[in-house]
């Protein structure tokens, strides 16, 4: 009997572990809003959970900026954001996050060959994903952090029909003038860098600075001065100097797909049931934008006020996690 049970124990784990493993859908030529053509495009993707019969428990959660579908694995299972017992969760990776058909892998067009596309073209590269290679027309919802989430907004006026719920977490529905500002200077600060070469750079280009930006806008001064020693952030400094950081020119299309974003002037097409979700400290995402939209369509809005900013999902994860898993089953009580 215990060998037995072993052996479908054995079973299980290999059938969680095959859904988990990083899959890829050809979708052909992508063509995208500004005229320009992706060739062959290719969309990443992971799954996560056993899909119902009749497909209602569909969950579409796409990647943050710079973020990919493995690193979406420690939000999704019992007790996490996204409760994959329950739900099917279909991770996507968004054009240019290094899996999806981006600047460093797109063989036809590489680097800065690779056109500048928007959320807009991102959210049709995952339609399609969805649509025609998994055979999925509706989603119980969509939920998105960061970029993720600006994805989720774009989805919301693009495709009102395809989902029941929708949960921007820390996203927004247009860049705020702060956001522009930042997004912008990092940018800059590749770009303008002597190892860029016009995006044929032979190593990352400005590595300390692009790594000095994240560290001080993804928290607020408070939190990051609790955490870290003046020995430890010159350490940091000049490590980074050195390591290996998310490719410059992939950085550049997405932070571009952002700063295109603007979609507050479209909530009549929404929909769906809609639960934003801000961090009131945010320096990434300052949360005006994603507020008054909130207030615009009715839509249900929680503030994490704690002082962590863009990282309160993670600070204030147990009482995101129980609010989001709350919206989700509050119709089938």
């Amino acid at each position: 009997m215990k060998t037995i049970r072993l052996c479908l124990a054995l079973q299980l784990f290999a059938l969680v572990a095959v859904a988990q493993e990083q899959r890829f859908a050809n979708i052909g030529d992508l063509k995208l809003q500004n005229g320009g053509v992706i060739r062959s495009c290719r969309v990443g993707y992971r799954t996560f959970g056993k899909l119902a019969a009749d497909k209602s428990n569909v969950i579409v959660f796409p990647t943050w900026a710079s973020g990919t579908t493995d690193q979406l694995k420690g939000s999704i299972g019992p007790g996490r954001l996204i409760d994959s017992s329950t739900y099917f969760v279909v991770a996507i990776d968004a054009l240019a996050n290094g899996v999806s058909s981006s600047p460093s892998n797109s063989r036809l067009q590489p680097r800065m060959r690779f056109p500048k596309f928007t959320l807009r073209d991102t959210v049709e590269s995952q339609h399609r994903l969805l649509t025609q290679v998994l055979k999925i027309d509706r989603a119980k919802a969509i939920v998105g952090i960061s970029m993720g989430g600006m994805q989720v907004f774009q989805w919301l006026v693009t495709y009102p029909n395809f989902m029941e719920k929708a949960i921007p977490i820390v996203g927004t529905p247009r860049p705020a003038p702060y956001d522009v500002m930042h997004w912008h200077a990092q940018i800059e600060a590749l770009m303008r860098d002597r190892d860029w070469r016009g995006g044929n750079y032979l190593v990352n280009p400005s590595r300390a600075l692009d790594f000095a930006f994240g560290e001080i806008l993804l928290t607020t001064p408070t939190d990051y001065n609790r955490r870290k020693t003046r020995e430890q952030v010159l350490a940091d400094l000049a490590k980074a100097q050195h390591e290996k950081r998310f490719d410059a020119n992939d950085k550049i299309r997405q932070v571009q797909a952002m700063l295109e974003l603007d979609v507050s002037r479209e909530s009549g097409a929404v929909k769906a049931k809609v639960f934003v979700v801000v961090a009131k400290f945010d320096h990434v995402v300052t949360p005006g934008p994603a507020t008054e939209f909130a207030t615009l369509i009715g839509a249900k809005l929680l503030s994490l006020d704690g002082d962590c900013g863009h990282l309160a999902t993670a600070c204030e994860s147990q009482r995101l996690n129980k609010a989001v898993a709350d919206f989700l089953a509050a119709d089938e009580r």
